[in-house]
């Protein structure tokens, strides 16, 4: 499988069954076209979280996976949706995912969406954690426990999220090989020095990948 980097916290991964897409918020995408598109996942109903997710559904007739509130929103307007809730595993021909808690908040235009979620995933043997947008916090301690990720997707910039100390904490918590900070540099409030996160995550003895819009990795 490959993951891709589309700027901000949305993410592509590439499997033998098709394309997945997280968060696919694509202001910072540049010249992406989405291909093979056979499901989105969306971590909570903030615009720079749904993005495009609307139009690529309904373009691909990809299910958007969400929690309940968000997806009944994404249903009323005219996309396939499924919703879900915290701790069911959900199973796809290229392994499954759960959804686990975030604290952050969740609206789209002026509704209220349901909680703010992040997801865990295996995709084809590969264990990958997104952290949506979210604090430090205990539910942290259950997903390596229960889920034992190898890669976290955590934001970094704080303002709305974990800053770079408390994803540095996180990146702990969590018991994983490999950290892609997300959620930096998009806009004033949370602009970052990513050099100062990469700094503290090798000194925590754990790798991280920087990874630049449309950036590539094969797993």
């Amino acid at each position: 499988m490959e993951i891709k980097y589309l700027g901000h916290s949305a993410f592509e991964f590439k499997t033998q069954n098709g394309n997945i897409l997280i968060d696919p918020f694509l202001v910072n995408a540049g010249e992406y076209i989405p291909q093979k598109i056979t499901d989105i996942f969306l971590t909570h109903g903030h615009g720079d979280h749904i993005g495009s997710a609307i139009e690529i559904s309904k373009k691909f007739k990809a299910s958007i996976t969400a929690i309940f509130e968000l997806a009944n929103y994404c249903l009323s307007k005219g996309c396939i949706s499924n919703g879900v809730s915290f701790g069911g595993k959900l199973i796809y021909p290229w392994g499954w995912a759960v959804f686990t808690p975030a604290f952050h908040s969740s609206s789209a235009d002026g509704i209220y969406t349901g909680m703010p979620a992040s997801i865990m995933f295996e995709i084809e043997g590969v264990r990958i954690y997104h952290a949506g947008d979210t604090c430090l916090n205990s539910e942290m301690d259950i997903v390596r426990e229960v889920y034992k990720p190898e890669i976290a997707l955590l934001p970094i910039g704080g303002h709305y999220t974990m800053d770079i100390e408390q994803a540095t904490l996180a990146s702990k918590k969590l018991g994983v090989k490999t950290v892609i900070p997300m959620h930096y540099n998009t806009f004033p409030a949370i602009t970052v020095n990513v050099d100062e996160f990469k700094s503290l995550i090798v000194e925590s003895g754990i790798k991280p990948l920087i990874l630049k819009p449309n950036d590539t990795v094969k797993y």
